[in-house]
């Protein structure tokens, strides 16, 4: 026989060897005869027949596989099977993340048996071939990750299907007429998973909610919220307790209770703030050291355990601050009124307050409820004033008062003290190794009909720093106090882990191309050199993608029972204490604090680590979200831009295109591949570049171009960008 009759008769039994492999191993528990594979592999002529029952023998002989009964054989391979997440991509295959496997385990889409991004799955290992990644199939779904779908109706004559807008959402929702509610054809809506039938080709659905028309301004940010599960109004039971609690000071409860309401106080926030969780207040005590109080809402003290509020509370554990409006965490009349730290009002607030001297170190401290009255209310930008000049008299311009608008003396002295001390802080913080992220917020001028007008950037100053160091005191002493203390006591930390090696190196890898170095010899130096890094970026045209890849590169902060420490702040005990209102970890910890004041034993971690677990994927529910309707006005902002010519810097790139993102406003859209018509571009991984083949052409992450806009949509919330040149 010739070497190349030789080959291909090599190559046949090879490829019938793979075809018996995946027929065994799709059903490992079942038995086949030579027909029943040749069915299954469309073997029908003789010859093939032959050549199948032979290779079945060889197979067997070799203990590949196995004779279970004189002519019947399954799979040898004893299939593993492990419990993990799923997480599908635009194409519809998936990847699963599974406990006690390093390596995801890819799964195709005819293999993914009707699992969904997000959910529970128990995934059986197919064979592994030599040196391919693990692959795997679905056997079942443990858990729905969720059931409510945002999608659009397409109505038929006798029923309808709803288009689910997330990509990753691989089938339509298959609707009887009887379970469409008053949805009408393309409206926006919510359907309801019901159940998917073996033989059905769909999941059977059930319209919850009507959002409104496509494209509409409401429609598409309920729409944001509707996709994270994020509910965006209460429920009357919940509005109706809120509304009948007892709010009035009593003096019996302020007899309990530490009295600062003689003491000068003053908040700070933003001009437009509506909540104020936190409050300053400060002394000058007889041995020249300063006495300065941070004082939170007591939010615990109206929000009880077991009530339908503290449910309520729990559930949504965190505001979500969308571009136009806030979903908060409590109803108005806590988050606005009875909590809310108003000028000129006597309030209940839970407080830490620290004698600090001159080098800003901690001489003596207090945890406890008090009462305060707030004789300020401060934008943050009349205190900046104070600061940057020293003067209390009050531009008009920047005022939230009446023009001309004078703040007294000891309010100036207070401000121009604390910011001396904050400054102190600040810089022990860095020395100790903290990492400064001042990345620039983008933010909107909007008309009252929420039609982006401009857009202009949140810069954080000396005032916003100010604040900033007192709350970081607060919540780190809180933890402090309470994670020293022997035997340990349950306790919700705020943790942050270090960040992976190999992320960091390829940071390190990728800012080289801009001239930047990282230092890798010890923690200190690297922390050191990310805090150089983030701060020679600033003011250039690389910054914002920098700033994003540094935080990318981070792990990412979570609640605890079990205290790591906080790496990016330096600090080896960290909580959330300041905000009560808005955060619902920080509600826990009131409790916990006073529950140890008073001698109390310690509770279950079990029970607070599943809580902590809970405020964690919320909070990351809510960014995702407030990041998503900033995508979304960034679109509707650049849909009044199409004519215009556009500077922008190269932020991200594929192999389907580059990602780019105006210098100007920040936003940021693609430049498909296919769009690029100068040259036959290809993606080259170690370069973050497309190159031209034959002219040589680069693009690359950095490089600066000149895009405008090509297609704008709203309901995907993508924005595609023609390519004018390099600028």
């Amino acid at each position: 026989m010739s070497k190349k009759k030789k080959r291909a008769k090599n190559q046949q039994n090879n490829e019938l060897t793979k075809s018996i492999f995946t027929v065994l191993e799709a059903e490992p528990n079942q038995s086949f005869n030579y027909k029943q594979i040749a069915s299954r592999l469309k073997i029908t002529d003789t010859q093939g027949r032959n050549l199948l029952i032979k290779r079945l023998e060889e197979l067997s002989n070799k203990n590949r596989i196995q004779q279970t009964s004189p002519g019947k054989y399954s799979s040898s391979y004893v299939p593993q099977v492990f419990t993990g997440t799923v997480d599908v991509n635009t194409q519809g295959n998936a990847y699963i993340t599974a406990e006690g496997l390093e390596d995801d385990i890819f799964v195709s889409f005819p293999n993914l048996n009707k699992a969904f991004h997000g959910d529970t799955v128990e995934v059986q290992l197919l064979q592994k071939r030599r040196g391919s990644r693990p692959e795997g199939k679905v056997i079942r779904v443990v858990k729905r990750k969720k059931t409510a779908f945002v999608g659009i109706v397409d109505l038929y004559k006798s029923f309808a299907f709803i288009r689910a807008t997330d990509n990753r959402m691989y089938t339509d929702f298959f609707v009887s007429l009887d379970n469409l509610g008053k949805a009408e054809h393309r409206q926006k809506v919510i359907v309801e998973y019901l159940s998917w039938p073996d033989d059905a080709d769909s999941p059977y659905g059930k319209v919850t909610t009507v959002l409104g028309t496509p494209g509409e301004h409401d429609t598409e940010i309920h729409s944001i919220l509707a996709e994270y599960g994020l509910p965006y109004t209460f429920p009357p039971e919940v509005e109706h307790y809120a509304n009948s609690l007892d709010t009035r000071i009593h003096p019996k409860e302020v007899a309990k209770r530490k009295d600062f309401r003689e003491v000068l106080t003053f908040t700070i926030d933003p001009k437009d703030a509506k909540d104020f969780d936190d409050a300053l207040s400060y002394r000058k005590l007889e041995n020249g050291n300063l006495e300065i109080g941070i004082h939170i809402a007591d939010v615990s003290h109206y929000v009880k355990t077991d009530s339908i509020l503290e449910e309520e509370a729990y559930n949504r554990a965190t505001s979500v601050y969308l571009v136009d409006r806030v979903v908060p965490m409590l109803p108005e009349i806590l988050s606005n009124d009875a909590c809310s730290l108003r000028p000129r009002e006597d309030k209940y607030t839970f407080s830490a307050v620290f004698e600090l001297d001159s080098e800003a170190r901690v001489q003596e401290q207090w945890f406890g409820r008090t009462v305060i009255h707030s004789n300020e209310r401060l934008a943050y930008e009349e205190a900046q004033h104070v600061i940057e000049t020293g003067n209390g008299a009050i531009p008009g311009d920047i005022s939230i008062r009446e023009s001309g608008y004078t703040l007294p003396d000891d309010v100036v002295k207070a401000i121009l003290d604390m910011n001396r001390l904050a400054r102190k802080l600040r810089d022990k913080r860095m020395s100790h190794g903290a990492i400064s992220f001042d990345k620039v917020e983008v933010k909107f001028l909007l008309n009252e009909e929420n039609e982006p007008t401009g857009v202009y950037f949140k810069e954080s100053k000396d005032a916003n720093k100010l604040i900033e160091e007192f709350m970081l005191l607060a919540n780190r002493k809180v933890a402090q106090f309470i994670g020293k203390q022997r035997p340990e006591k349950t306790f919700i930390y705020r943790i942050h882990d270090e960040p992976n090696e190999d992320k960091v190196l390829a940071l390190g890898a990728l800012v080289k191309r801009f001239g930047y170095q990282l230092d890798f010899k010890d923690k200190k130096s690297l922390n050191s050199s990310l805090n150089r890094l983030l701060e020679d970026v600033k003011g250039k045209k690389e910054q914002n993608m920098v700033d994003t890849l540094t935080i990318r590169t981070m792990s990412k902060a979570v609640y605890s029972t079990e205290n790591i420490g906080h790496y990016g702040l330096a600090f080896d005990y960290y909580t959330h204490f300041t905000s009560p209102i808005r955060r619902y970890p920080d509600v826990m910890v009131h409790r916990l604090l006073q529950h140890y004041l008073e001698g109390g034993k310690s509770p279950s971690a079990a029970e607070y680590e599943e809580k902590a677990k809970h405020s964690s994927q919320m909070e990351y529910l809510a960014v995702s979200a407030e990041r998503d309707s900033v995508k979304y006005m960034q679109i509707k902002f650049m849909e009044d831009h199409r004519d215009q010519a556009f500077r922008g810097v190269i932020s991200g790139v594929t192999e389907w295109g580059i990602y780019v993102e105006i210098i100007e406003n920040k936003c940021e859209g693609m430049v498909r591949i296919r769009d690029i018509k100068d040259d036959y571009y290809t993606f080259d991984e170690k370069q973050y570049a497309l190159v031209g083949e034959r002219r040589g052409k680069i693009y690359q992450l950095g490089d600066e171009v000149e895009v405008m806009v090509k297609n704008t949509d709203l309901i995907k919330r993508h924005l595609d960008f023609s390519l004018v040149g390099k600028a």
